[in-house]
C-alpha cells in the first residue's frame, strides 16, 4: 500500500483510493474515512452534544432509550440500536449482546470465562459482558 499526502492551499480536502478492483477492503476503507466526520447528536437532559462516534466506549438500550458511553458522560441518542449498528464502523464497532454495541479500540483486556462468554475491560476500568452468541463474531474481527 503506497500512502501520499499533497497539500495544496485553496482546495478542499478530498481522498482518492486507486486500486487494481474494489474488494471488500477497499469497501471498508471507504467506509471508515466516510465516518470520519459524522457526529452523533447526544444530550444529557439539559445540552445537546455532537459526539464523534469514535469517542464511545459503547452503546446500550434500557428501556426503550439509547445510551452512548464515553469515558466520563452517559448521554442519551435517538438512534435505535440497529440503526448505530448499521451507521458505524464494523471495523471499530461490534454487538455483544441484545441491548449492547462495543467500540473495540475502548477495550483494555478481553477474558474468556467458562461458559463461552468474554469478560471486557475498557478502558476506563468498567467491566462489558460479551455473550456467547456474540463472542464468536469479536474473535473473528480480532483474529483471536
Amino acid at each position: 500500500m503506497n500512502i501520499r499526502i499533497i497539500e495544496s492551499i485553496n482546495e478542499l480536502l478530498e481522498v482518492i483510493i486507486k486500486c487494481p478492483k474494489t474488494n471488500e477492503t477497499v469497501l471498508k476503507l471507504k467506509e471508515h474515512i466516510e465516518m470520519f466526520d459524522d457526529k452523533l447528536r447526544a444530550s444529557d437532559g439539559e445540552k445537546i452534544f455532537l459526539i464523534d462516534p469514535l469517542e464511545a466506549l459503547y452503546f446500550e438500550s434500557v428501556d426503550n432509550r439509547t445510551f452512548l458511553y464515553t469515558e466520563n458522560n452517559v448521554l442519551e441518542v435517538r438512534h435505535r440500536l440497529y440503526e448505530l449498528e448499521e451507521t458505524l464502523s464494523r471495523k471499530d464497532f461490534i454487538r455483544i449482546s441484545k441491548s449492547q454495541i462495543l467500540n473495540i479500540n475502548k477495550i483494555k483486556s478481553l477474558k474468556p470465562e467458562l461458559n463461552r462468554s468474554i469478560t471486557a475491560t475498557m478502558i476506563n476500568g468498567e467491566i462489558l459482558c460479551i455473550s456467547r452468541r456474540y463472542a464468536q463474531a469479536l474473535k473473528t474481527l480480532l483474529r483471536i
